[in-house]
């Protein structure tokens, strides 16, 4: 399998379009390390900055640690591949992610799992019970889609994104997550702690005992104290990014590559 030389496709991308790509390349990374992935596949993409409906996406095939920014495929909302090359994608996977992508513009990066926790509260009537400060931000801000197989077919498209609304986590029933973000940072972030109050839920419902829960107002409170940015929480640029990507820097650089 041969790709472009990672110089001559810098050499090709704008500034601003080569650090959208390392971001998206270290999201891959890191949601292998977090044990988020599924073999080849599931998707994360985000948007080429200062193209008009142009979006980055993983080669069908490698697995989420062989990523880099410059193995990247840039497709269209029709998810045609822009630039020829020896490339190639799984369409039938972009059409969850074109659907928000074209229906929301704040839709920067949309990240897809079948994370192990997430989708087992999928498969829970009540769905999500948040139950940690973690947790709260999710208060009364996710969305829910109902099971209808493959998501291969376009008609579908219509519901997922009204089922989303503008809302930024939504559980696929029966199927798996996505959130999406203001960068690949945030919509990486909503996927940790997606994740985390997912398992500490089953952890909880484990012991067969009702957890004890604040009050709808303290729950509440939280999720805007998550969303106004208090505390340096929430922002679009979480500053833990810059933690995470070092902390790749030291097992493995080779995604800036």
């Amino acid at each position: 399998m041969s790709f472009l030389a990672p110089l001559e496709t810098q050499q090709k991308c704008s500034a601003a379009e080569w650090a959208v790509r390392v971001d998206l390349a270290a999201c891959y990374r890191l949601v292998e390390l977090f044990g988020y992935s599924d073999l080849v596949f599931n998707h994360i993409t985000a948007k080429v900055p200062g193209e008009q409906h142009r979006y980055l996406i993983n080669h069908y095939g490698l697995a989420y640690d062989e990523v880099s920014a410059s193995n990247l495929v840039k497709i269209d909302l029709e998810g045609r591949i822009v630039d020829p090359g020896p490339y190639e994608i799984n369409p039938a996977g972009f059409v969850i992610h074109s659907a928000i992508h074209a229906a929301r513009e704040d839709a920067v990066c949309v990240l897809h799992t079948h994370s192990p926790a997430a989708t087992a509260v999928a498969c829970l009537p009540e769905g999500l019970v948040p139950m940690t400060q973690g947790g709260f931000q999710f208060y009364e801000r996710v969305a829910y889609h109902e099971y209808e197989g493959f998501a291969l077919d376009e008609s579908e498209k219509k519901r997922l994104v009204a089922d989303l609304g503008k809302r930024n986590v939504m559980l696929l029933r029966n199927h798996g997550v996505i959130t999406v973000g203001r960068s690949v940072a945030e919509a990486f972030r909503r996927m940790y702690f997606l994740e985390q109050a997912c398992r500490i839920q089953l952890e909880v419902m484990r012991t067969g005992r009702a957890p004890r829960l604040p009050g709808a107002g303290v729950a509440e409170h939280t999720a805007r104290n998550w969303e106004s940015g208090d505390a340096g929480i929430g922002t679009a640029e979480p500053r833990e990014w810059q933690a995470l990507l070092r902390r790749l820097d030291r097992l493995d650089s080779s995604y800036r590559n």
